[in-house]
């Protein structure tokens, strides 16, 4: 794709045909090489701007409408440098970036990110917090959470973070009730279940003979019918001294109105048609690669099934008055409007927010009133849907 004018004939066929039953231009994906990279910088390391600049080589340009977030060249490489290896800036799209904003996270609340992996949103509402609050992170491949917790472990983030193994269509446990820590409202039998002492990287043997198990077994991910699998909690998570069987009791039905999350994202797995980056990868991993994962039907049926799931059950767990933002990086109106929609029928608690911030931002309207587009060619990003939603009381 080095070739802007060449990039949509290198394209495969059936991966043409897919833009143009969606309504997509393929002349987007000609753009991967003038569309910037963006960077984050951690909060407080403004002073360090000309070390960094001078390491990458590069000017850090300031995102206007984004707090943080710096645009570099396309072609700079951020993994080596000192910089990141030390904790001082991490990659993430503005896009992206925009979607955790819209969520308007306030220090103090309960936050939840239902698809935590790779881990960039997750760091950047850990931010948001301030020190307060608590933040819980959910993702069904333990391999991807467990980098999720070397991120926030690289980035001093952890101590108010709890990360679950787990289906999240399916997830239920909700922000940690304090008054557990005093035995009240626990489901636990009197001598039953350990506690949960400050969280260690050393395993016990029991959780290495599990996980031998699990690996024998040809078991890399959780099951939707296994027990969320806790691995990560820092030390004011509200975790540490509880017994475990509280720490994962799961919530009773309509329990979340009351003691549900404030904020929850659902950046749902999708086909990443809008990632124009995640496209070129195609080219080293083969175009029947992108046959499996983005072309074949039977898949996207499956997707659009797991991101309405995604999006109920996040919304569950969201507390009366909360907000929730639902986002993928795909641009087809399938994954997203549609989804929208066919939420918007089933629950009447739910209802549509303007996102305030956005009137600043470099996006367009999606097609249904109050979501978000943004795209290669308008935004100069990848591609991003985003709703947000409040639930109501009924």
């Amino acid at each position: 794709m080095a070739d802007a004018r060449s990039a949509p004939e290198s394209l495969p066929p059936a991966f043409l045909e897919f833009l143009q039953e969606n309504g997509l231009d393929p002349m987007m994906y000609s753009m991967v090489d003038t569309i910037p990279r963006y960077i984050r910088l951690k909060p407080g390391m403004e002073p360090h701007i000309p070390e960094i600049q001078s390491e990458l080589k590069c000017h850090l340009n300031k995102v206007s409408w984004l707090p943080d977030f710096y645009a570099i060249p396309p072609q700079v490489q951020i993994a080596s440098s000192m910089a990141y290896q030390q904790g001082k800036i991490y990659g993430i799209d503005a896009a992206s970036g925009a979607a955790v904003l819209a969520l308007d996270v306030q220090p103090g609340e309960h936050v939840l990110d239902l698809c935590a992996a790779p881990g960039a949103k997750l760091c950047m509402l850990a931010d948001m917090l301030g020190g307060r609050g608590s933040l819980t992170g959910v993702d069904v491949a333990k391999h991807r959470l467990a980098a999720c917790r070397t991120m926030l472990q690289k980035y001093s983030l952890g101590d108010r973070c709890r990360l679950f193994v787990a289906d999240g269509t399916s997830f239920s446990i909700l922000p940690v009730n304090s008054s557990l820590g005093n035995g009240e409202g626990s489901t636990c039998h009197k001598d039953n279940g350990s506690t949960l002492s400050e969280w260690t990287s050393k395993r016990s043997w029991k959780d290495r003979q599990k996980s031998k198990k699990a690996r024998m077994a040809g078991s890399p991910h959780l099951t939707s019918t296994s027990e969320p699998e806790l691995i990560y909690y820092g030390k004011h998570s509200g975790l540490v001294g509880l017994r475990k069987c509280d720490a994962l009791r799961p919530s009773a039905d309509d329990e979340a109105q009351t003691s549900g999350y404030d904020k929850v994202l659902v950046d749902a797995e999708c086909t990443h048609d809008g990632s124009i980056k995640h496209i070129q990868k195609f080219e080293f991993w083969g175009w029947k690669t992108l046959d499996r994962r983005v072309l074949d039907a039977e898949r996207t049926d499956d997707l659009l099934h797991l991101q309405l799931r995604l999006l109920t059950n996040g919304f569950k767990l969201l507390k009366t008055g909360g907000s929730l933002v639902y986002s993928t990086c795909s641009l087809t109106v399938a994954q997203n409007e549609n989804v929208v929609q066919q939420f918007l029928c089933k629950h009447s608690s739910a209802e549509l927010q303007k996102i305030d911030s956005a009137d600043s931002w470099p996006c367009r309207s999606g097609s249904i009133f109050k979501t978000l587009r943004f795209d290669p060619a308008t935004s100069q990003t990848s591609g991003l849907f985003v709703a947000k939603f409040t639930k109501l009381q009924i």
